[in-house]
């Protein structure tokens, strides 16, 4: 069975950092491209970063870019997503996918998906 478990989300001062982590299990990911999506209440989930299998190619929404860095430790089989600089509007639930499909952004081509974990960013 295939599981992706998110950890590291909690509340946090506007301008503080999180490292959140994406742990695969089940099966290997070779070949995926593994991607973090955010939804906040009332909103449509949100693209946020994505990463290539290599772990060469990164691709961010440019909401966090400059602020967020993705990154993959392929023997661990783990997605890291280190946000920097947070601000209340960051707020959401966090969620990481894998994904086979080239278009990174889309998170309708992503069939494997972790239950999410909360990011709170108080003012």
């Amino acid at each position: 069975q295939v599981q992706l478990v998110e950890s590291g989300g909690g509340l946090v001062q506007a301008g503080g950092s999180l490292r959140l982590s994406c742990a695969a299990s089940g099966r290997t990911f070779s070949g995926y491209a593994m991607g973090w999506f955010r939804q906040a209440p009332g909103k449509e989930r949100e693209f946020v970063a994505a990463i290539g299998w290599s772990g060469g190619d990164t691709y961010y929404a440019d909401s966090v870019k400059g602020r967020f860095t993705i990154s993959r430790d392929k023997a661990k089989n783990t997605v890291y997503l280190e946000m920097n600089s947070l601000k209340p509007e960051d707020t959401a639930l966090y969620y990481c996918a894998a994904t086979r499909d080239s278009n990174w952004s889309a998170h309708q081509g992503y069939p494997y998906w972790g239950q999410g974990t909360q990011v709170t960013v108080s003012s």
